[in-house]
């Protein structure tokens, strides 16, 4: 692997992982040319161990030989490295290099949310959500607690933002997932019903039972501020809620997609009820 050494901030050799906007790395007009950054050691070896392909690596001098040195040996003699300062590497990038490295690696091609639901029983919709951090921390959750495949509706962060694969420790490359501009209209013609995550005057408990018997359900979780809109709530099988104490009405969507996951989800080792 050609360790090149950086010099300067406008070096155009390692654009990507400096100047190139989150929306340029996806390129839409050419989907097969799109990258994303993967940051952290831990985070980059999930993503190889996935099947991801990487495309070049940006990495602190000192952990060539120490936390990065898996990761280098792994990727190949033929991808570049870049390694300079932590001080240069800052300037260049605009933040502190989590655990000193980071790696471009290729989009895969976009599935088809009938591919990456044809086996699945549980599903989550992220809809219109646009925090990179709530993407993180859903996919994780989702990840975590049994949810079989994810379908992101196409106005939601991308959640192969770098800060989104980050907070999500990886798990972005774990749960299979989709975009969809109908996710509802997709979802029913594969056969699932689909609970809309809301506070309605007909709502109905999370732990109701018919939701648990459902053979095949996709959670539909809304944007932060607004939740989801009345038209994605009226087109749903259900509208559900988590019950709460103290007059709290609502939780994060991150939070709420947790909770949701583990009552819904199959019972990965819970206690039966008596």
């Amino acid at each position: 692997m050609p360790i090149i050494e950086i010099q300067s901030i406008d070096d155009p050799r390692v654009a990507l992982f400096a100047t190139l906007t989150e929306a340029q790395l996806r390129n839409r007009l050419e989907p097969d040319k799109g990258v994303f950054i993967a940051e952290s050691p831990k985070v980059i070896r999930v993503a190889l161990d996935a099947g991801y392909e990487p495309v070049a690596l940006l990495c602190e001098r000192k952990h060539l030989e120490g936390d990065a040195s898996d990761i280098v040996a792994r990727c190949g003699a033929g991808l570049p490295l870049y390694t300079g300062p932590r001080e240069l590497l800052q300037q260049l990038t605009g933040y502190v290099l989590t655990r000193g490295v980071l790696c471009a690696m290729r989009r895969p091609p976009e599935p088809t949310v009938a591919a990456v639901c044809r086996e699945a029983r549980r599903v989550a919709v992220i809809h219109g959500v646009v925090d990179t951090t709530n993407i993180g921390a859903i996919f994780r959750s989702a990840a975590a607690l049994g949810i079989d495949a994810i379908v992101v509706s196409r106005d939601s962060c991308d959640p192969l933002n770098r800060r989104a694969v980050r907070v999500s420790m990886g798990s972005v490359f774990l749960v299979p997932w989709a975009w969809s501009g109908d996710p509802l209209g997709e979802l029913h013609r594969e056969g699932f019903a689909t609970a809309a995550m809301a506070l309605t005057h007909d709502s109905i408990a999370l732990d109701a039972p018919k939701l648990a018997a459902e053979p095949r359900l996709a959670i539909v979780l809304g944007t932060e501020g607004d939740g989801l809109p009345h038209h994605v709530i009226a087109g749903c099988t259900y509208t559900v809620r988590i019950p709460m104490a103290h007059g709290v009405d609502s939780l994060n969507v991150a939070a709420a997609s947790a909770v949701a996951f583990w009552q819904l989800c199959p019972r990965l080792g819970k206690p039966e009820r008596p």
